[in-house]
């Protein structure tokens, strides 16, 4: 199960430090999502722990490091928000419910292989949805950085509570709040190879709260349980049932596009290839496992999985190393994070925010494609302020339809009705003699290139020219795919030829649009008359309109 092979490029030196610098970049992190989720600091050291762990084990990619993320941690929050709303007592234990069904979701799509499937969407509609994400998490820590609880009902309930939240403003913990957050946007670059920001704003963070403002009432992490993380079986009710397979889907369909984007990022640092189904398998066992134990769900994180490249890791090793290394901290030294005040974790979580922003695209969107930059801002809208999973189902049938389209209208140039008036027409000198030989009575209907559902309007149109047609032949030698919708819009073009008593020959090479054709034909009206090229369709259409006493239009007994 755990793919060895992996391991081929382990480095000491590189391994050993991309494990250690991304343990100390992960341990804000998780302490912020923790807090952010509602699940307490504790689940997010538990879901950085585990998530990482068992990814790297069981995962496909070689330096790929898993943990809580901001993405996930937003759907987590609306999770734990919803279910502790309807069952206070055992909502929480419900929301780990839903974690074991995105766990069971990933690691479905792995075992079917349709890991490359889960990235085959446009651009647009990924820069909508993650930037979307991004304005949530700014939105839900609006309350945490003015020291307050963040308001329910989602970013709309956070919209209308802010007059509130501008009139209860707690002024020590909005002073730390900005500290951190000054911190984290202007800490020198130089600076930055030497101590990550996120870390040197909670440790500030942290001890101006210890010094200056040990006497105000400020709101911090608490006690954090020391030891390993207790089994707990999720729980739910047959009426939550629904609710938490749906929710379960959409967090483990959200973690998939997370993992697997980040993985394609990897790929190319390091000039690798991960395995995606391996890797959604190897998730899935992942956020399972952090389920019974009260972790937070993760998928692929694109900083520390870069950093972790940077520094010279190579191999799964680096991130089990940092797995263990977030481990002792838990187990040894997990008191002394009790007093990190609440607002510095808001403030880490709102630069996150911040970074999920697709800056490049938002800047220069309208200037690349008016189209894309709709779809955008409309998954963008949606994933704000309605529902994840709606507002990527929205972006990609708009998106697909939109380039269907823009498809058709191009593939429609290349189906042309062609008679002996023709300049440009596609034959050799032989073919064009008996052509030629028709006088203007022979037809030749041409399509080109792969021929989807949406040119079976333009070949609708050409049913105009077959009154003044003695004979037709259909030229499909240059169609590598031909979808159902347009061998159906054939079928009436042939129907229609039979009662003007033209007949019909069809040139086409074997091959899957040959064979739909076939058994089209043999579950159809009328059997069709292939030729194996154009000039004897041609030459056959020629002389059966010259012989006065040729039968019918089809013939299922000619030779093909």
């Amino acid at each position: 199960m755990i793919g060895l092979e992996r391991f081929q490029h382990f480095t000491l030196k590189g391994d050993l430090f991309g494990g250690v610098t991304t343990a100390v970049i992960s341990l804000p992190l998780a302490l912020a999502f923790g807090v952010a989720s509602g699940a307490g600091a504790e689940a997010g050291l538990y879901g950085a722990v585990l998530v990482g762990l068992l990814a790297a084990l069981f995962g496909g990619s070689r330096t790929l490091i898993s943990e809580p993320t901001g993405p996930m941690t937003v759907v987590m929050t609306a999770v734990i928000t919803t279910l502790i709303a309807t069952d206070p007592e055992q909502g929480l234990a419900m929301a780990f419910a839903v974690v074991m069904v995105a766990g069971v979701t990933q690691m479905v799509l792995g075992l079917f292989k349709l890991g490359r499937y889960v990235t085959l969407m446009p651009y647009s509609v990924i820069s909508g949805f993650m930037s979307g994400i991004g304005v949530l998490l700014l939105l839900l820590q609006l309350g945490p950085l003015t020291g307050q609880d963040t308001p329910s009902g989602g970013a709309i309930g956070v919209v209308r509570a802010l007059p509130d939240l501008i009139g209860g403003v707690q002024w020590a913990e909005c002073v730390l709040a900005a500290l951190a957050i000054a911190i984290l946007f202007l800490m020198p670059r130089a600076w930055r190879k030497w101590c990550p920001p996120h870390l040197l704003a909670l440790i500030v963070g942290t001890a101006a709260g210890v010094l200056f403002f040990a006497a105000d009432d400020l709101r911090r992490i608490g006690e954090i349980p020391m030891g390993l993380p207790t089994f707990r079986f999720p729980l739910f009710t047959p009426e939550q049932l629904s609710l938490i397979l749906i929710e379960g889907m959409i967090l483990g369909m959200l973690g998939c596009i997370d993992t697997l984007l980040t993985a394609m990022i990897a790929d190319s640092l390091t000039r690798q290839q991960h395995d995606s189904d391996r890797e959604l398998i190897g998730q899935g066992i992942a956020n399972m496992v952090a389920s019974l134990f009260g972790g937070l769900p993760g998928a692929g994180a694109t900083m520390g999985t870069v950093v972790n490249i940077q520094v010279g890791a190579r191999s799964p090793v680096a991130a089990i190393i940092r797995a263990l290394i977030l481990l002792l901290i838990i187990l040894a030294i997990a008191p002394l994070l009790q007093s990190i005040p609440m607002a510095v974790l808001a403030a880490i979580a709102f630069k996150v925010g911040v970074d999920i922003l697709d800056w490049s695209f938002l800047k220069r969107a309208h200037n690349v494609s008016r189209s894309a930059t709709l779809i955008m801002y409309s998954v963008m809208g949606l994933t704000i302020f309605l529902d994840l999973i709606v507002a990527v189902g929205v972006g990609v049938f708009i998106a697909n339809v939109l380039t269907i389209d823009r498809l058709s209208r191009l593939q429609s140039s290349g189906i042309r009705t062609i008679d002996t008036s023709d300049a440009e027409l596609p034959l050799t000198p032989e073919e064009r003699s008996w052509f030629k030989r028709g006088q203007g009575r022979v037809l030749l209907l041409h399509l080109s290139g792969p021929m989807i559902f949406g040119v079976a309007k333009a070949i609708s149109r050409e049913h105009e020219q077959l009154t003044q047609a003695k004979a037709l032949v259909l030229d499909l030698l240059d169609v590598p795919l031909l979808s159902t919708t347009v061998a159906l819009a054939l079928e009436n073009v042939v129907r229609e030829a039979r009662s003007a008593g033209v007949p019909v020959l069809v040139c086409v090479r074997p091959g899957e649009t040959r064979d739909r054709l076939e058994r089209l034909s043999q579950t159809g009206e009328h059997d069709l008359q292939f030729c194996p090229s154009r000039l004897e369709a041609l030459q056959q259409a020629v002389e059966r309109m010259e012989d006065q006493h040729q039968p019918g239009l089809f013939n299922s007994d000619a030779s093909t």
